[in-house]
């Protein structure tokens, strides 16, 4: 970041760097919290993560606030305006990165002592991995303004979708082996999708550090699974 001869400008930026950095540590600890919760049947952990959300919640209008009487008053162009722009989606990313993880975690609470298929949460953990994984380096990159980090986790995006596909059919079938399995394997339908998502807003973020970094947005249209090409999933709405 360039040095500005009004320094209190420069403590500005550094606060919202730091903001947006700690909302990435709790949307980090919530996602891995709501799969822990989810694969244990630990309701108690499920309501913590739906009570953190609210603190993502408080940061992110923090951060809005802080970005709108920045421009106000220092009136950026070039590199000073795209950091504070990046600020903003960033941070709408990670308030929507929390939201799906407490609907993980409204669905453990929802299962409560339906009957479980403890094999058929296997593939939704890996998932949950491949997603932290995601979100972990691309606010690594975004640390660091590191675009070729973003670039890739732009493109490994597409090994989340391929793994949805496979929870999906291996759901499909705990529930045509069983009827009982189908409650149960439905919830876990709708939180495969909100995992798929929180992959979509990693990607989100790193198209914002290529912008941040270069100027220019990226042209490329990202990759997609099969399943995402054809979904009607509402991305911006409660599936709870």
């Amino acid at each position: 970041m360039v040095e500005h001869t009004v320094k209190s400008y420069d403590r500005e930026l550094d606060t919202l760097e730091r903001r947006i950095a700690e909302m990435g540590g709790i949307a980090e600890k919530m996602v891995i919290e709501a799969m822990d919760a989810l694969a244990n049947a630990d309701t108690v952990l499920a309501h913590q993560v739906v009570a953190t959300d609210l603190r993502l919640d408080a940061l992110q209008r923090e951060i809005e606030d802080m970005t709108v009487m920045t421009i106000a008053r220092r009136q950026p162009v070039a590199n000073d305006l795209r950091e504070l722009i990046g600020a903003i989606r960033i941070a709408g990313d990670l308030e929507r990165v929390g939201d799906l993880a407490k609907n993980i975690a409204k669905r453990t609470v929802k299962v409560g002592s339906e009957a479980r298929v403890p094999r058929a949460i296997i593939g939704l953990k890996h998932m949950n991995e491949v997603a932290t994984e995601l979100l972990k380096d691309v606010l690594d990159a975004y640390a660091q303004r590191d675009e070729a980090r973003a670039r890739e986790v732009w493109e490994r995006d597409i090994d989340l979708d391929a793994l949805e596909d496979s929870v999906f059919r291996d759901l499909l079938t705990h529930m045509m082996e069983d009827p009982r399995n189908i409650s149960f394997c439905a919830h876990l339908l709708f939180c495969s999708k909100n995992i798929e998502r929180i992959g979509d807003h990693a990607t989100n973020i790193a198209e914002t550090v290529v912008y941040l970094v270069t100027g220019e947005p990226m042209r490329t249209e990202r990759p997609r699974g099969h399943m995402e090409a054809d979904d009607d999933f509402d991305a911006a709405g409660d599936d709870v």
